[in-house]
């Protein structure tokens, strides 16, 4: 674990969920002073965003990342592929294979060679099959179009269709294109009471990136006055320092290196912090996990 690259993801000083929020050039420098080799960058606004990024733009941003020293990069994009199914005449496929495409040249841009992307959201107008089929075939599409740039699309196991770690598996061996790789995330199946361990090994040799937090489960209840008592709901996932939560890190990472992993772990607080989202706290999150990595 001490040698995989380490690399922090720009959503955690996005303000996002209330937190302190940094410009990107800020988040850059940020990111060097707590002595990550790379980052993970958030590929909407109000960082990495698009609109935002002409090619002067993209060369500077490629050259503060060189100046600061962090050379193992990933640009973060947000695709559902699923999205607006209950409204056929709208292409909304073919906008996320554009964006995805526009994102890729992004990356070769920057220096980024590497994009995250996701699956969809389970939707209620079509049957499982055919949303299985539909994101078979745009992923194929992505990342051939990807592969024509020089980069490489990295699938995380975070939206309802194939976030199963045997069915995640199943869906990059069906789509069988050489540059769509795992970037598989230990969140969702341990969150799914799964085998960590198990998971990591039967994915490494697909993986080139993962994505980690830590999480304790606080439990939920709703009172019901009928009863004069209290009815147990879904527990509520809160957010602490790396080390200090549910998932069995030690384990994932152990499976997934003695598999073959070499590829890099990207730290994210992307849900609101134990301790509040100050900008004091979120380098004590991020230390922490550096901490953590290299065994220290």
């Amino acid at each position: 674990m001490s040698t995989l690259p380490l690399l922090l993801h720009s959503v955690s000083y996005s303000g996002s969920w209330g937190q302190a929020a940094l410009s990107i050039e800020q988040f850059v420098d940020k990111a060097a002073s707590l002595e990550f080799g790379g980052v993970m960058l958030m590929a909407k606004r109000p960082h990495l965003s698009l609109l935002d990024f002409d090619a002067a733009r993209r060369r500077q941003l490629r050259d503060h990342l060189a100046a600061a020293g962090l050379t193992h990069n990933v640009l973060a994009g947000y695709t559902n592929f699923t999205a607006d199914l209950e409204h056929a005449e709208i292409p909304q496929r073919e906008m996320q294979i554009h964006y995805v495409e526009a994102l890729a040249q992004l990356g070769a841009d920057i220096g980024a060679p590497y994009v995250r992307i996701f699956t969809g959201y389970e939707h209620p107008a079509a049957p499982f099959s055919a949303q299985w089929r539909m994101i078979v075939d745009a992923l194929r599409e992505c990342a051939r179009r990807a592969a024509a740039l020089g980069v490489t699309l990295v699938l995380q196991n975070h939206h309802d269709v194939a976030v199963g770690w045997e069915s995640f598996r199943d869906l990059l061996i069906e789509v069988n294109e050489p540059n769509l790789k795992a970037g598989f995330d230990a969140w969702a199946p341990a969150l799914h009471g799964d085998d960590l361990a198990a998971a990591a090994t039967a994915l490494a040799p697909l993986m080139v990136h993962t994505t980690v937090a830590d999480y304790v489960r606080r439990p939920r209840h709703r009172y019901e006055p009928s009863l004069v008592n209290y009815v147990p709901t879904t527990p509520f996932v809160q957010a602490v320092p790396f080390g200090e939560g549910f998932i069995d890190y030690r384990s994932f990472f152990d499976a997934a290196v003695n598999a073959g992993y070499t590829g890099g772990v990207a730290y994210e607080m992307c849900s609101p912090l134990l301790g509040g989202g100050s900008e004091d706290n979120l380098d004590r999150y991020a230390q922490t996990f550096v901490n953590w990595m290299r065994g220290r």
